[in-house]
């Protein structure tokens, strides 16, 4: 009798894909398939979508590229390419797949449904999703609760709320998904009491909820933290942007004060340009123009909003002179100044009576800068012709 040898990519397979971790290591596997025969083989093809469009960084198009090489294409691998397109940058290429899915008479499952109905949340394509759930309704899959979640998901972020809440009320099993999904809709219409009480009823809250509230609620925005941190629950970057937010709405520097030392013992190696911005137009808008100042000096990285905050803060506290000159430090760096910046410039001559200034500035944002004047450059000019009579 022979004994058949296995092949080794039988025996090293789990080895194999645990190496796969890259675009050439991708490639380097799939040569190894076709050159072993397993090029036709249904359980490796799905294992090498999968890996391209799931789990490796930056190889959608590559995965898109063996799935159109395929002919005989699974519901899995359906399924993986249409999830993979749903949660890249180019969701439309999921609703793509589906549809193409459809042309050739391939049923859809349960895993199907929420993928592309991701996609079409991101898109926000209400109709799409509309379609997507009467289909899944008529082949039976509604009661599915992770078809019904997404379902949730989809309706209250494209501003379905009464689709959403009906949906929820007729769920059974309920994650916190779609107790998300409902505060985070509520808030964002301002319907703030309704979003409370989906909060409050939450058996259990995650980051992104407490989020949401801290981010609604301005003024009970601290008191939202403190219980925050009392459930146990550690801030992210969005938690303390949203604070910051509301100590600047507030003025409530005292505060603010605390919040940048929480950010510096959570941050050790330096803020980001998000938090730096949010730091100094926190400080700003509380008349701390020194510690804005220091804020904006520690920073490494600056953009436009970096700059603008401080020419803007420094002119509107009176500090005339200093903005002017951040103007013309800000014209020596890289970054290009926007309508915004002008803005700025231009009340720190209305303030300082450089109306020779003022004006070379608005015709160096024009002619200079291509920038399109509006009803601020307008009222800024307005002030200095009116100041010198």
């Amino acid at each position: 009798m022979i004994r058949k040898r296995p092949n080794d990519w039988s025996i090293n397979r789990h080895q194999r894909w645990s190496q796969c971790i890259n675009l050439r290591s991708l490639k380097q596997i799939h040569a190894s398939l076709i050159t072993k025969g397993f090029n036709s083989d249904a359980s490796a093809l799905s294992e090498l979508i999968f890996k391209a469009a799931i789990e490796i960084p930056g190889t959608l198009s590559y995965a898109h590229q063996l799935f159109d090489r395929i002919s005989q294409l699974d519901t899995f691998m359906w399924n993986t390419i249409i999830r993979g397109s749903a949660q890249s940058q180019n969701s439309l290429k999921s609703i793509l797949r589906y549809t193409q899915m459809a042309k050739r008479g391939i049923e859809p499952d349960s895993f199907t449904f929420p993928f592309v109905l991701k996609a079409c949340t991101k898109l926000c394509w209400r109709r799409m999703g509309f379609g997507i759930q009467g289909k899944a309704l008529k082949m039976g899959f509604i009661g599915n609760s992770y078809l019904r979640n997404t379902l949730i998901y989809f309706h209250a972020n494209c501003g379905d709320l009464s689709v959403a809440s009906e949906l929820f009320d007729d769920s059974s099993k309920r994650d916190v998904v779609p107790w998300s999904a409902l505060t985070s809709g509520y808030a964002k219409r301002g319907e703030l009491d309704v979003a409370r009480r989906y909060f409050d009823e939450m058996p259990v809250k995650d980051l992104i909820s407490w989020n949401v509230m801290i981010t609604g609620e301005c003024e009970k925005a601290l008191e939202m933290f403190e219980k925050m941190k009392n459930a146990g629950e550690r801030p992210d970057e969005v938690t303390m942007l949203s604070l910051l937010n509301a100590c600047a709405d507030l003025g409530d520097l005292q505060v603010g004060i605390k919040i940048h030392w929480s950010l510096s013992v959570m941050v050790s190696s330096g803020f980001n340009v998000l938090l730096g911005n949010a730091l100094i137009d926190m400080y700003a808008k509380c008349g701390s123009i020194g510690r804005a100042l220091a804020v904006f000096g520690e920073m490494g990285e600056k953009d436009v909003s970096t700059w603008n905050s401080m020419i803007g803060g420094l002119a509107f506290h009176g500090h005339a002179e200093e903005s002017i000159n951040l103007f013309t430090e800000m014209q020596k760096s890289k970054v290009r100044p926007n309508e915004i910046t002008f803005a700025g410039a231009l009340v720190a001559c209305s303030h300082a009576g450089k109306v020779n200034e003022g004006r070379q500035y608005f015709k160096l944002m024009r002619d200079g800068y291509n920038i399109q004047s509006n009803i601020r450059h307008y009222g800024c000019i307005v002030d200095m012709l009116w100041a010198i009579g």
